[in-house]
This record gives C-alpha cells, sequence and structure tokens, in this order.
C-alpha cells in the first residue's frame, strides 16, 4: 500500500547508487501533500543535502518569489528531485543514478496524483518528459502524459548564473498560470 511512511523509509535506507555513500541528508521532498501541482528539479545542492530538505539555498529563495509571482506559494505545491541524494561537486546527477532513483519519484507522483508538473531544468525535463528535451528550445511548451500537463523551465540556480534568462522563465510561469486557471484548479482550496 502507498504512503509516505514507506516512501520516506525506503529512500532513507537507499543505497541503490553510489551517491548514498556520499549524501548527508536524503532530501524526499517537501510541501503540500495535496498539491495538485508537482514542481521537480534535479538533486539537492549542498544546503539541501545539510538540511534534508529540497530548495532551501539561494535557488530555493528565487523559486519562492518566482512561485510569489504566479500567486502559488510552497503551500500550493509540492516539490521533489529526480534523485534524492547529492551528487558530488553539485556536478549533474549521471544517467544510472537518476535510472536508480526514478522509482522513488514515481512514487511520488502515485501518492500526489497531480494534474500539473513543472519540471526544474533540462535534467528534470529529460527525465520526465523526453530523454531528448532541449531546455532552450522546448521550455515553456505542454506535454501531456497519462492525464497530467507537463511543462519545463529553467532552473533557479541556472537564473542565479545568467540573469538574462529570468525574462524567459517568467513567461514560462506565466504559461503556467494559464493553464491552472483553465484546469480550474484552485490552488488555495487544496490546503
Amino acid at each position: 500500500m502507498l504512503s509516505w511512511d514507506i516512501l520516506e523509509c525506503a529512500c532513507k535506507s537507499c543505497n541503490r547508487c553510489g551517491l548514498s555513500t556520499t549524501r548527508n541528508n536524503v532530501v524526499v521532498g517537501k510541501g503540500n501533500k495535496k498539491a495538485k501541482i508537482l514542481l521537480i528539479g534535479e538533486g539537492p545542492g549542498e544546503k539541501e543535502d545539510l538540511s534534508g530538505i529540497p530548495f532551501v539555498g539561494p535557488a530555493g529563495q528565487l523559486l519562492d518569489k518566482m512561485l510569489e509571482c504566479i500567486d502559488l506559494s510552497m503551500d500550493d505545491v509540492y516539490v521533489a528531485n529526480v534523485v534524492k541524494c547529492r551528487p558530488p561537486g553539485n556536478r549533474d546527477p549521471l544517467p544510472e543514478e537518476r535510472e536508480r532513483c526514478i522509482e522513488y519519484l514515481r512514487y511520488q507522483f502515485a501518492l500526489l496524483k497531480p494534474d500539473v508538473i513543472l519540471c526544474l531544468g533540462r535534467i528534470a525535463a529529460q527525465s520526465i518528459i523526453n530523454p531528448e528535451f532541449r531546455i532552450t528550445r522546448e521550455h515553456g511548451k505542454w506535454f501531456k502524459k497519462k492525464n497530467c500537463w507537463m511543462i519545463a523551465t529553467y532552473h533557479p540556480s541556472a537564473l542565479l548564473r545568467d540573469v538574462q534568462k529570468k525574462k524567459t522563465a517568467f513567461e514560462d510561469l506565466k504559461i503556467l498560470r494559464e493553464k491552472l486557471d483553465e484546469l480550474g484548479i484552485a490552488v488555495k482550496d487544496i490546503n
């Protein structure tokens, strides 16, 4: 039977890949467990690895501001990552690491049953939408799988490195807001 407790226990005891040997904490997810909106990043950074909570560093602060711009907050969404352990040096998760960890994300999807997924960055979009996904060409475009709408934008950490992309990411978020309105997802009602 699916449960958040079983998921947390499985993640915390996982040793399916080498990331388990270098982590401080497993970073399962955070947010509203009844949310209809799932945000997916690539993997924990240093601050997330130390705290066990996703998006708590500078990228998380930017993500909070991004959500606020479209009248959302962490109370309205659930946030998870493709991999639950920090890759050393914040490198991209390797394909085999993503493959070994994706089952946990599928479990989160099954528990949440979201209507909408926002992939934050290339790694998340390639893992969820299409392995050939190109963030520079396909951000802000909708895809539908298993009755779930999916869209990608730049990862907040990429926006911190290249502020020129912030305007594009904001346009992507406006597209997300329009879809939520179109679907009648009243985020304030899910709390």
